[in-house]
């Protein structure tokens, strides 16, 4: 039993015994909703057999470590955070970086009801990566969502990745994680990156996969595509090639 059922089995529980015992509370307590704390901070762990980036994999088709950090103000729906991966990409273009950070910002909340939207700003920095341009990218980003729908707009402040001359290149996305129950999600994604002066390297992605609940963790299964084949490694291998994806994550 995971931590969020045992939580309902005490629920109901304790308010079996409120009604036996004739105080009339139960109800009273089952109306009223479980307040959050005005700030949280949460930390994230995973191992994934392939870390794709736009489906782009950053690790030449091999396992990367990842973690990070969040912290959310609920009344105002202001967020912040860090986020890590190992990483080979920029080692294979000639640089000298083994770790990806993230570091991000913004604001979500609710437009009508049903109908969400988060807006923020994400620096990608790879550090002493000593590429020209440099690899480090600033984006904005904006999205909206109804139900288990997303659609999602980024749009780049400096060069993207190291590509030259590529400042406002944009990447839109649409998604969808659809409960199916019993701790399954599924997982439905498709983007378009569009490298600004770049057209050569410009390309579709999508993903279909299935995230399952284990109580303990997340498992996740993707098969990811695009239909690029202009992102080489060393070897020789095609980054943006169709392959299965295996994560294994932890929010705690």
């Amino acid at each position: 039993m995971n931590h969020k059922s045992k939580k309902l089995a005490l629920t109901a529980a304790v308010a079996l015994a409120m009604v036996s015992m004739g105080t009339g509370m139960a109800q009273a307590a089952d109306a009223a909703p479980e307040a959050k704390p005005d700030n949280e901070i949460s930390f994230n762990a995973a191992i994934t057999s392939d870390y794709r980036y736009r489906a782009i994999s950053q690790t030449r088709l091999k396992p990367a470590l990842q973690g990070g950090a969040d912290w959310v103000n609920n009344p105002t729906g202001f967020y912040a955070g860090v986020w890590g991966s190992t990483i080979k990409w920029i080692k294979d273009g000639g640089g000298d970086a083994s770790v990806e950070v993230d570091v991000y910002g913004g604001k979500r909340g609710e437009i009508a009801p049903g109908v969400s939207y988060d807006v923020g700003f994400l620096a990608y920095i790879y550090p002493s990566n000593d590429l020209n341009p440099s690899a480090n990218t600033r984006e904005v980003y904006g999205q909206v969502g109804y139900g288990p729908a997303t659609l999602k707009y980024s749009h780049s402040l400096s060069n993207l990745f190291g590509f030259a001359d590529s400042k406002h290149s944009t990447y839109i996305d649409a998604s969808v994680n659809q409960d199916l129950g019993d701790g399954y999600v599924l997982n439905l994604h498709v983007g378009r990156q569009k490298v600004k002066n770049s057209s050569f390297y410009s390309y579709t992605d999508w993903k279909v996969g299935v995230t399952k609940d284990l109580g303990f963790a997340a498992l996740s299964l993707a098969y990811i595509d695009t239909n690029t084949e202009n992102y080489l490694a060393p070897n020789g291998k095609k980054l943006g090639k169709a392959g299965a994806v295996l994560t294994l994550s932890k929010t705690f």
